[in-house]
């Protein structure tokens, strides 16, 4: 029987691993029961802070998903200097992400020149219904409180990076 040499050896492999898994404590964890803190930038969820929101569309442009919607309106602001003539400024009206749709690759985060599109590590919100998954940009807003602060990168690796200067 050419079965039996292979058995055992599948087997001498599974006890190895049981074996290993018992003598460094890593243990399964319990969700929901115990929840783990997401690592350092992690991709959760997106959210949005609507003052840096431009409604300039890169997001929606770039979006492979198609899963970005974004409604806005030319209004007047008032003039940069004094004496100056008064320009016009979109202004968003509607931002909504379909996460039925998005696959959370981060193509909009990245191309936002703005910053106005940045990942949450909040994992946890499954709807019940499909239809609900689509949050507009005042649930999109409130995610803006779980956006951690930008952590410096590891030494060596910020060389590597070309910052782009913001207006």
């Amino acid at each position: 029987m050419s079965l039996v040499p292979g058995l055992i050896t599948g087997l001498g492999v599974t006890f190895k691993e049981i074996i290993k898994t018992m003598t460094t404590g890593a243990e399964t964890v319990q969700y929901p029961h115990v929840k783990e803190d997401p690592p350092a930038r992690a991709r959760g969820v997106i959210a949005l802070h609507q003052d840096n929101c431009t409604a300039c569309m890169l997001c929606v442009r770039e979006c492979p998903d198609w899963c970005i919607y974004i409604e806005g309106h030319k209004t007047l602001a008032p003039p940069r200097r004094a004496g100056g003539k008064p320009r016009t400024v979109n202004a968003l009206d509607r931002f909504d992400i379909d996460y039925g749709l998005c696959m959370y690759c981060g193509i909009c985060v990245e191309v936002c020149p703005f910053d106005a599109i940045f990942w949450s590590p909040e994992y946890e919100y499954s709807e019940p219904r499909i239809a609900d998954l689509l949050h507009d940009k005042t649930r999109l807003s409130q995610w803006m409180e779980t956006v951690p602060e930008f952590e410096s990168y590891e030494a060596g690796s910020a060389a590597k990076v070309k910052k782009v200067p913001r207006p």
